[in-house]
């Protein structure tokens, strides 16, 4: 099942004003363009007098989109605006358009199964976790803080669900110990939680000391968790899952790394590796994982998987089970799902 909620579709700066791009998400065929004024628009693929794909071979024409097949011209609402050979427009015809956003360099899309509007809005990741910072406080987010997957047998779940896994964080993470969890609260479309864990680093004398670290993590909707780590020195990430059909899913990492004083630009680099270095260790896992309904869990663990499982089906179109209460199919290596 592919869930409500906002996802990510790429970075603002790899779609400049009058670019155009071919998408496939959530099973459609989709275009994105920006228009010359610089708004991100996404639509339905293909164009409404013959059928040609807007994505290919498509342009920009001011705030609207051209097809490449008769110069036929749509706008970011998906109507009509221009026949090039006749006076009237086509008034019966419109095009699918989805709703999109921008926040700190990312384009996020918003799906719902029933065509609904948003439910909430995409916000800031400097706004999320206080005594993070403010975006001032960060490294603007580059080619080395991103991360993004081919086509991967990766659903959404997976990675919320790495929100009340606290005892990966040894075992996948390399941790020097199993996390205590601080606080969790789940809302009505986020769910929020923080973890301390200690962690050893050289100090100056060459000794190995204990520094004790935080990782607030928040969750919005199934496709994007947001993260604050803050130990020697701080990091602000998104890990964003988008399905593209109901067996795969592209993921997208992004990560900011805290301004350090007499921190060099290598220092930086490192901590960025070091922060992709854990998402693929996740990846890694997810990608061969099979969702198990019911789970064998310890007591200690029970009760998060629980909650966030029963908080998760909020998100998948009323009268189906979501994937926190549906089976695999047996004998697939994707994620379709049958319900219970």
């Amino acid at each position: 099942m592919r869930p409500t909620g906002w996802f990510q579709l790429g970075w603002s700066a790899d779609l400049e004003a009058g670019d155009v791009t071919p998408l496939r998400y959530f099973g459609h065929d989709l275009v994105a363009y920006r228009t010359e004024d610089g708004r991100l628009v996404v639509l339905n693929a293909y164009c409404e007098h013959l059928g040609a794909h807007l994505g290919h071979g498509g342009s920009v024409a001011g705030d609207d989109i051209q097809c490449p097949f008769h110069g036929w011209r749509w706008s970011p609402e998906g109507r009509n605006t221009c026949i090039p050979y006749q006076k009237a427009t086509n008034r019966v015809r419109r095009i699918g358009t989805w709703p999109t956003a921008e926040r700190d360099g990312i384009m996020y899309l918003w799906h719902d199964a029933d065509g609904g509007a948003p439910h909430y809005e995409v916000p800031s990741i400097f706004d999320l976790f206080p005594g993070s910072g403010s975006a001032s406080d960060y490294h603007e987010l580059e080619e080395a803080g991103r991360l993004e997957t081919a086509e991967l047998p990766i659903h959404p779940q997976y990675a919320a669900e790495n929100g009340v896994d606290f005892a990966h964080f040894k075992y996948v993470h390399r941790a020097d110990e199993i996390p205590t969890v601080v606080h969790r609260e789940f809302g009505e479309y986020d769910f929020n939680t923080e973890l301390a864990l200690n962690f050893k680093r050289r100090g100056p004398d060459g000794e190995f000391e204990t520094v004790e670290g935080r990782t607030k993590a928040s969750l919005l909707g199934l496709g994007l968790g947001y993260s604050y780590a803050d130990g020697v020195g701080a990091i602000c990430a998104l890990t964003a899952v988008t399905p593209v059909d109901d067996e795969r899913s592209i993921l997208r990492f992004s990560a900011w790394a805290s301004k350090e004083n007499g921190e060099d630009d290598a220092r930086v680099a490192k901590r960025l590796r070091s922060a992709i270095g854990q998402v693929k260790a996740d990846i890694a896992i997810w990608e061969h994982q099979r969702y198990t309904e019911p789970p064998g869990l310890a007591t200690a663990e029970a009760a998060g998987f629980r909650d966030i499982r029963k908080w998760a089906r909020r998100f998948y179109r009323e009268g189906h089970l979501g994937h926190g209460a549906a089976e695999q199919t047996a004998g697939t290596d994707g994620l379709q799902v049958e319900n219970a």
